[in-house]
């Protein structure tokens, strides 16, 4: 992007601490290798993957990715995969450090959201806390688009299911996070803004159900 001569404050770059890293050395070399591979000056945002690691590594990673903001690698920090417990516990961390600067501030939390696995628990507990919820999988990976709770509200407002999905995560106040690689695809996930879902169809799609896609490390305990 940067050779083809996309101003670099155009760009939001990203990047995590892979599960197996989450420590403090761990974190330290993951930032540093992203910066080499990269040729970036500094990462916009860096999240630890997984709440794994027990505690130590946890916090220990925590505070590596702290300084890393610290010494300017980094412009911002969040986790991902956090369940209520683990946000707790960084919270209470960050309540004993002497100072905010010491502390970080939590940005972003990145887990899998949508009708299916709405986690009321950590939307509730990042939005008190204005933390940004990013919502990956909000797709379901089209295992859903034949839903009956979802198809009737893609036929009401003229719109595919992959579209009504997308504008659900919108109204919930997520950043969404479709993937795609068709041009097609691409500008139907963009194609939003031109309708919004009433209370009778958020009704429909709040299912109550627990049915992730992909794994769900926001049950991990914390000592494990």
């Amino acid at each position: 992007m940067l050779g083809a001569g996309v101003p670099r404050e155009q760009l939001f770059f990203t990047s995590k601490v892979p599960p197996k890293e989450v420590n403090y050395e761990g974190a330290k070399k993951c930032v540093n290798e992203s910066l080499q591979k990269t040729g970036l000056s500094y990462i916009d945002l860096y999240l630890l993957h997984a709440p794994y690691g027990g505690k130590e590594g946890r916090l220990g990673a925590w505070k590596a990715l702290v300084e890393a903001v610290n010494e300017g690698k980094i412009r911002s920090i969040g986790v991902s995969n956090y369940g209520v417990h683990h946000l707790d516990e960084l919270e209470a961390w960050q309540k004993q450090q002497s100072s905010p600067k010491e502390a970080g501030i939590l940005s972003v939390n990145q887990v899998e959201l949508h009708p299916w696995l709405a986690r009321p628990d950590i939307v509730k507990w990042c939005q008190a806390r204005n933390v940004v919820l990013e919502a990956y999988s909000p797709l379901v990976r089209a295992t859903r688009n034949e839903d009956p709770a979802l198809t009737p509200i893609a036929k009401k407002h003229n719109k595919t299911p992959t579209q009504v999905l997308l504008r659900w995560g919108l109204q919930q106040g997520f950043v969404i996070l479709p993937k795609s690689v068709t041009l097609s695809r691409i500008e139907e996930n963009a194609n939003l803004y031109d309708f919004e879902l009433d209370k009778e169809d958020l009704a429909a799609l709040d299912t109550g159900e627990y049915s992730p896609c992909a794994w769900d490390p926001t049950k991990e305990p914390l000592e494990k």
